[in-house]
């Protein structure tokens, strides 16, 4: 679980368990809060209604629970951590900080840090979903099931942008249960959702809830934010877990909660459906997960940017350059044009937009609502992905050089895309730093921009080569790193 306090965001869980602490938390406890409740689906005609009489008042979410529930699981971590050992005078970070380890007292002592999470069962052929933040780093990822049978399982994918990942069970010699996925777009403020995971490592529980707000973006937990929020209680090890609507569909995965104290105070954030079963899509097809370019760069509307376009409230995004041959030049886009929808889902900003695109995927078409001149208009965006246009034209930088150990690209969209840098980015860029090289020394960082070399430029790969075959015995390096140009002299 991901505890969001301001100002800083932590993710929390439970790692540094115990054998005895892991067994522990297989009891299998289900906790249920009872609130008003309609147990008939709603067919999508018609209109949902609260609760009339104390009868309705009194009705149980136990068969909901009962048929999902086998689909939740358990997820256990190990992974193997290094730390220092020997005098604690040696290992002092004071002191590291001017000496390091030149002298070599105190070995590395390897320990095993175990954590807790939730996941999904999606396919009966146990495919399960859940947290990336879960799963990372693990050497050894253990599932359990309701029913205390116990699972290895493999990582068919982990996006980190998503915070989403999917695993394959081992050896699964039946079907098992499974939960299919419902359309978050549907949700509602108001709707009633269950959430079900094994928080603070108790045992399996559910708690009950409504849908408190949708479309969420200011929650930095990944890059495509569009979270519903819920007062359903998320704790610690609901990470990973099935946020479900009253159909028994998944409609969410659990992954965050606004805490200054680490436990539930009634604002939890869970990933929309629409985009973990784009992730699962893509786990299953082995296709790779990539998200739509338009093409243009642009700005959320502020109040002042839409007093100023005559708008009546702020909200879309304002085009402010085109890339030539893409998606949005081609489909007529002007800069000055307003972003208002993707498939007649409102955009309210940048973030909901890229989150509406990176759901759709590659291939196809979108219908996108724009303002120009006070008029609203609709054009076809081609779903296409990122170019690699220039050709990346890999170096790996060797010698005696101060950027040797680099790997360095020509930055193209698809590059800035991997990189998760603005699509506009030109130059060359730091792909890779190798540890204890020479420019690792000096402090480059990936994503950092070689700007200049020597006095020359170079905005192209082949420049830095050029660049480096003249070596005069000093250098003098320009990088470029958040919009600010760092100077590296070596004499």
């Amino acid at each position: 679980m991901i505890n969001i306090s301001r100002p800083k965001i932590q993710k929390l869980g439970f790692g540094k368990r115990t054998v005895s602490s892991v067994a522990a938390a297989l009891a299998f406890v289900v906790t249920m809060s009872v609130n008003p409740l309609v147990v008939e689906p709603a067919q999508a005609e018609e209109t949902k209604v609260t609760p009339e009489s104390q009868m309705q008042m009194q009705l149980s979410f136990a068969p909901l629970v009962k048929e999902a529930a086998p689909a939740v699981v358990n997820i256990y971590t190990k992974k193997v951590v290094e730390s220092r050992q020997g005098a604690s005078l040696f290992n002092d970070p004071f002191f590291q900080k001017f000496f390091g380890n030149r002298f070599n007292l105190g070995g590395k002592k390897k320990k095993v840090e175990n954590s807790l999470g939730s996941g999904v069962i999606v396919k009966d052929n146990g495919v399960v979903v859940t947290n990336n933040h879960v799963i990372a780093g693990a050497t050894e990822i253990r599932v359990v099931l309701s029913d205390r049978r116990e699972f290895d399982a493999k990582v068919l994918l982990a996006d980190d942008r998503t915070d989403l990942a999917v695993l394959e069970l081992e050896k699964v010699k039946e079907e098992l249960p499974a939960l299919t996925f419902g359309d978050s777009d549907a949700l509602e403020v108001g709707d009633l959702v269950l959430a079900i995971g094994n928080p603070f490592g108790v045992g399996q529980t559910v708690t009950s809830g409504i849908v408190s707000g949708l479309a969420r973006t200011a929650v930095s937990v990944s890059d495509f934010r569009s979270f519903i929020q819920t007062d359903a209680a998320i704790n610690p090890g609901n990470s990973g877990g099935a946020l479900m609507s009253m159909n028994g569909e998944v409609v969410g995965i659990n992954t965050a909660i606004f805490s200054k104290t680490g436990g539930s105070v009634g604002i939890g954030f869970a990933i929309p459906a629409t985009m973990v079963e784009a992730v699962v899509d893509s786990a299953i097809t082995g296709e790779p997960l990539l998200r739509p370019w338009l093409g243009f760069n642009g700005r959320d509307v502020t109040s002042e940017i839409a007093d100023a376009l005559g708008m009546d409230r702020p909200g879309g995004v304002l085009v402010e350059d085109i890339f030539e041959g893409s998606p949005a030049k081609k489909a007529g886009v002007q800069p000055g044009d307003v972003i208002l929808s993707v498939e007649d889902y409102e955009v309210e900003d940048g973030q909901v937009l890229r989150f509406r695109l990176a759901t759709r995927g590659i291939g196809g078409a979108a219908k996108v609502s724009l303002l120009r001149g006070g008029d609203v208009k609709e054009v076809s965006f081609d779903l296409i992905a990122p170019p690699e246009t220039p050709a990346r034209d890999e170096l790996i930088v060797e010698g005696h050089s101060p950027l040797a150990g680099l790997r360095l690209y020509n930055l193209s969209p698809a590059v800035a895309e991997e990189l998760h840098m603005p699509s506009n980015a030109k130059g060359v860029v730091v792909s890779g730093v190798i540890k204890r090289s020479p420019a690792a020394r000096l402090g480059v960082k990936n994503r950092d921009r070689i700007l200049a070399i020597n006095g020359q430029d170079t905005p192209m790969v082949q420049d830095v080569r050029d660049a480096l075959e003249t070596d005069g015995g000093e250098w003098h390096v320009v990088i470029e790193r958040n919009g600010r140009k760092h100077v590296i002299e070596v004499r």
